[in-house]
């Protein structure tokens, strides 16, 4: 019997009223229940513009397609090589090379000390994943794209809430991904979120994100001049795009999470303060070393010393505890079999992210108090070691 999953739900009588509210109208695609969403979490977050979507994995592929069809980049695309799958899968899809980078083996995020080494004549952009929480190395990575003219963007996914130096991570670069589904930060069914500065980047990803069609965009948009004739505006298309429209029910559930988000992230670094302190500086295992502040999706660790090699002992003795636990994100992953399927390079040695494959695992955090089973964690861990 599981007695520590993975995930916690948020949900209460607030988000099955905002359902009902919903059906009431009975319009259950994109409205005005999730542009008001777009228009809180944007300013939640101190971003002028939210586009939401239907998943974090579509907020990256709207972004990595701006790239392509809105700044006509090609090239290849530097990327860390732990992160997750739809952190990939939308650079090929989008005719990018995927251009393989280390990670730092204490952060675990993209190795900025390799990025430089990694860059080619053909390198158009860099797309690092804010891992678990943390946030990457912003200054240099943004110093790094300066002097290569090179376009940022943010794979946040996991990490709404993180903060690097006052700023919010997702809304460092040009444009960066969320994501709303049930293991996440907020949770509404499915849903995702892309923050981005620029009002013409904002339009085009709105128009990519429902058909290609113009009818979601403001009537001063530069992407299109609307002439007022509904019968012509409403089946326009302007760009390549997708269908990657949010239900409104998302929309709603995801204003009332947003209202519950400061008592959601307390608990969550609450629960972080007590794993760190079980965790922190054991000879055994390493944790996460943040920079800045981290929201702690999940509580991740690589075993060391005398537990290296033992994962799949201690794996077995957390199933048998009740303990949910899964690998760290992607692990390496070059080492999965769709990369048969994929256009890369691996620039260097990947050290750092063949120990998190072989020896790295996580288990959850959550809206909950956890003091009680992360003692239990610590318990089962600690009782593999002399």
């Amino acid at each position: 019997m599981t007695t520590y999953p993975l995930a916690f739900s948020t949900w209460g009588d607030e988000e099955i009223e905002a359902i009902q509210s919903v059906i009431a109208t009975d319009m259950y695609t994109m409205g005005k229940h999730v542009k008001q969403f777009e228009q809180e979490f944007a300013e939640k977050f101190g971003s002028p513009h939210a586009i939401m979507v239907n998943s974090g994995s579509s907020a990256n592929l709207l972004m990595l397609s701006l790239l392509k069809w809105k700044y006509k980049l090609k090239g290849d695309i530097i990327v860390p090589v732990v992160g997750w799958a739809t952190t990939y899968f939308p650079v090929t899809q989008n005719g990018f090379r995927l251009n393989f980078v280390d990670v730092d083996p204490n952060t675990w995020n993209i190795d900025v000390t390799k990025i430089r080494d990694a860059i080619t004549p053909e390198t158009c952009a860099i797309m690092p994943v804010n891992l678990l929480g943390n946030s990457c190395d912003y200054t240099e990575i943004k110093n790094i794209c300066e002097e290569h003219d090179l376009k940022l963007i943010e794979d946040n996914c996991e990490s709404m809430g993180a903060m690097y130096e006052g700023k919010h991570t997702g809304t460092i670069g040009l444009a960066g991904s969320f994501s709303f589904f049930f293991s996440h930060h907020i949770q509404t069914m499915e849903g995702g979120m892309v923050l981005c500065r620029d009002k013409d980047d904002a339009d085009y990803m709105r128009s990519l994100r429902a058909h290609g069609w113009v009818r979601d965009l403001p009537a001063d948009s530069h992407l299109y001049k609307k002439t007022g004739n509904a019968f012509d505006d409403n089946f326009i298309f302007a760009t390549p795009g997708y269908n990657v429209r949010p239900l409104e029910m998302s929309g709603a559930i995801g204003s009332v999470q947003l209202k519950k988000w400061p008592q959601i992230e307390q608990r969550r670094i609450d629960n972080a303060k007590h794993f760190v302190n079980l965790f922190h500086s054991k000879p055994w295992c390493r944790i996460q070393q943040i920079i800045g502040e981290s929201s702690w999706f999940t509580f991740g660790m690589v075993l060391d010393g005398e537990l290296k090699g033992r994962r799949a002992e201690i794996v077995k003795a957390l199933d048998e505890a009740g303990i949910q636990n899964r690998p760290l994100a992607s692990r390496n992953f070059l080492k999965q079999p769709v990369m048969r399927d994929l256009d890369y390079i691996a620039s260097g040695e990947m050290t750092a992210a063949d120990d998190i494959h072989d020896n790295g695992f996580f288990v959850g955090n959550g809206s909950e108090d956890i003091i009680d089973r992360l003692d239990k964690l610590y318990s089962v861990i600690v009782s593999f070691t002399k």
